[in-house]
């Protein structure tokens, strides 16, 4: 269903509207909805639900919507990573109508008689059209992924300590059906029961080893403490990181979906084929980045490779032999690891290169990052605010936006 040209003069004028109330709206929405429609509660991440997250995400992809109601391309790479997340966690296209019929109910709760039948009609327009599109490129991820369209179960066959607080995790298929291939830096979805819950929750984990047949593997932080950042909300550890961690053990079973997401290298581009590429990551956020290391490696590229890596401390580093080996081993592959309190075995130069919080400024800007090379790209995965800084600082020595690619978890 198209919007006619009135809707979408009546969407664009309720832009001030969706700003100032937007986040009461979207509050009471998933408060009716996850109340009214248990089933959503699986889902739903109870996490970003409590801090807040989902809801004010939610305002701000209708404030956005409102404002390119008649360039919906400014929205593509937005409406992506929905779709892959959507896709991986198996949202149905009939999902869409609780949520649309959900959505009006409360705009008509909080902006009462302001949402006249005119305004009411012109957003259930909009919103029709906005479902269609996502519900038909979830359709075509999901024929991509081999027609996985459920939730298998996967057995645990390995589970092996990379450092303090990283454990990885080999998973194999209980159907003992060859596994799909995937692109290098994606993620998949894994759901599990959570106690003191009575629904189940699921999680994205990006895949952390090159594609193989006969498992995936996942390598995952144990998160200590989630400050849920709410005045009722109390602090606790992260919900499914801590079972897989404490819980978990060889032979158990998991539900994992297929592959999925946007942050990947695509080795199929062959008008890109030469150019270096620049991996910066922090924490556990290198697990995308090691897949593409990996597999680059391993199918014998000849591409400069820059691995670019920020740690808190020498116990908390994973990989790092597994890394230094690799270099060792391809005269293409150049490591760089910054390590803000690097302990006394630590060895500079070879553990570590630099000691303090990660500054690029710090590197060649042409032998480690490349600047001046428009092939380049640059893949930048970790907490949000490091993500945003290293961003910034390519931006401003001139590097085209297209080619800086963030890996964005949570509610993005």
């Amino acid at each position: 269903m198209s919007l006619t040209t009135e809707q979408v003069l009546v969407i664009r004028a309720t832009v001030p509207v969706v700003q100032e109330y937007g986040n009461a709206i979207t509050v009471r929405f998933y408060e009716n909805m996850l109340r009214e429609v248990q089933d959503l509660n699986n889902v739903f991440n109870k996490t970003n639900q409590i801090n807040g997250h989902q809801a004010d995400a939610l305002a701000k992809v209708l404030c956005a919507y409102a404002n390119h109601i008649d360039d919906l391309g400014a929205l593509s790479p937005a409406v992506e990573r929905i779709c892959q997340k959507h896709a991986s966690l198996y949202v149905k296209p009939g999902q869409y109508e609780i949520v649309g019929a959900y959505l009006l109910q409360a705009m008509k709760e909080i902006l009462g008689d302001a949402l006249t039948i005119e305004i009411h009609d012109a957003w259930a327009a909009a919103y029709q059209q906005l479902a269609n599109l996502m519900i038909s490129r979830e359709a075509q991820l999901l024929k991509e992924a081999d027609d996985w369209s459920n939730w298998r179960d996967f057995q645990i066959a390995a589970k092996v300590r990379e450092s303090s607080e990283i454990t990885s995790f080999h998973l194999t298929p209980l159907d003992k059906q060859p596994l799909p291939g995937f692109l290098p830096g994606q993620y998949i979805s894994i759901r599990m029961p959570v106690p003191g819950f009575h629904y189940l929750q699921a999680r994205q984990y990006s895949l952390s080893d090159m594609p193989r047949a006969d498992y995936y593997r996942i390598s995952v932080k144990k998160e200590p403490v989630l400050n849920l950042g709410q005045p009722n909300a109390k602090a606790h550890p992260g919900y499914l990181s801590n079972i897989l961690h404490v819980e978990k053990s060889v032979g158990d079973i998991l539900q994992v979906s297929h592959p999925a997401g946007e942050y990947f290298l695509d080795l199929r581009q062959k008008e890109l084929s030469d150019g270096p590429v620049v991996l910066i990551s922090a924490g556990v956020g290198l697990t995308p980045n090691l897949s593409i290391l990996n597999t680059m490696t391993a199918k014998g590229s000849k591409r400069k490779i820059s691995w670019v890596h920020a740690t808190r401390n020498s116990s908390v580093q994973a990989f790092g032999n597994h890394i230094q080996k690799l270099a060792n081993e391809h005269a293409d592959v150049r490591t760089h690891v910054f390590n803000k309190e690097p302990s006394e075995e630590a060895r500079q130069g070879v553990d570590y290169h630099f000691k303090g919080r990660m500054s690029l400024q710090k590197l060649h800007t042409e032998h480690d990052l490349f600047i001046n090379d428009t092939r380049a790209l640059y893949y930048i995965c970790g907490p949000e605010k490091f993500m945003a800084d290293m961003h910034n600082v390519l931006r401003n020595w001139g590097v085209d936006g297209e080619r800086i690619k963030l890996e964005v978890f949570g509610t993005g």
